[in-house]
């Protein structure tokens, strides 16, 4: 039986899970401080790879919730990690703002413009919040034209306090409607990659590791598919009542990751 008692390594999702907008939920701060005291680990794993991992440096410190011990890891980090174990020297064009490109070339991808897009060897979309019409019509010619397609997460909508937007799983449903296609690979939740990179890379047994986070198909599927501890947090955007006729389950059902201060 897995034992949330006996982890090392806390895999945290970031929106609806820790915060909404930035807003902490509840005594998250307290929560993660007493995990460290306890000698956990603590990852932040986010899909979202509209930001950079400096971004996230700087959000989490402005709300003081970042230790120089934590980590930071998200799908534009395991597509990064990706491309260089797996398809080196490969060239990509991306979907993705102008501050993830400039990422993404000084981490070693090398990227294609869309004057000679059709040089690319793949197709990466990320989370683009500066997604235009021009981008649209250039990678759905390149997905026509059977080019590698990688996308970084699958998440449907990305949840902000008021209403959730677009997310880079409505842009796979647009590119399969107009393309024909669904990704090749997708590297974020619920699908294993990211556990491997962390797992393997920190040296935790996977019954030592458990995941948080607020969605069945992406946070809790993907801790179920690694074969981590899981626990759901109904702060985000799964209800107890969705939660219930779902057929994904997780180890534990928490109010909120504010209850870890009575388990761990």
């Amino acid at each position: 039986m897995k034992d949330i008692k006996k982890a090392k390594l806390f895999l945290f999702d970031l929106d609806g899970t820790i915060y909404h907008d930035g807003e902490l939920i509840g005594d998250a701060k307290i929560t993660l401080e007493l995990i460290r005291k306890k000698g956990g680990q603590i990852v932040y794993l986010t899909n979202n790879s509209s930001a950079t991992k400096g971004a996230y440096i700087d959000k989490l410190s402005s709300i003081g919730i970042l230790d120089k011990k934590d980590i930071i890891y998200s799908s534009l980090d395991c597509a990064v990690d990706f491309y260089n174990q797996n398809r080196k020297g490969k060239k990509v064009y991306a979907l993705a703002t102008s501050k993830v490109k400039d990422f993404l070339i000084k981490s070693g991808v090398i990227l294609v413009d869309e004057e000679n897009a059709e040089q690319a060897d793949i197709v990466l979309l990320t989370f683009d919040k500066e997604l235009n019409y021009q981008k649209i019509v250039k990678a759905n010619k390149l997905l026509v034209m059977g080019k590698e397609y990688i996308s970084t997460h699958p998440d449907f909508v990305c949840p902000t306090k008021d209403i959730s937007i677009p997310d880079a799983g409505s842009f796979i449903e647009m590119f399969k409607a107009s393309s024909g296609r669904t990704p090749d690979l997708i590297l974020g939740k619920p699908y294993p990659y990211m556990s491997n990179f962390l797992v393997e890379g920190l040296k935790v047994s996977r019954e030592q590791t458990v995941m948080l986070g607020d969605r069945l198909y992406t946070d809790i599927a993907f801790g179920v598919n690694a074969n981590l501890i899981t626990a759901l947090v109904l702060s985000g955007e799964t209800t107890l009542e969705q939660y219930n006729a779902s057929e994904v389950k997780a180890n534990l059902v928490l109010k909120d990751i504010n209850e870890l201060q009575k388990l761990i």
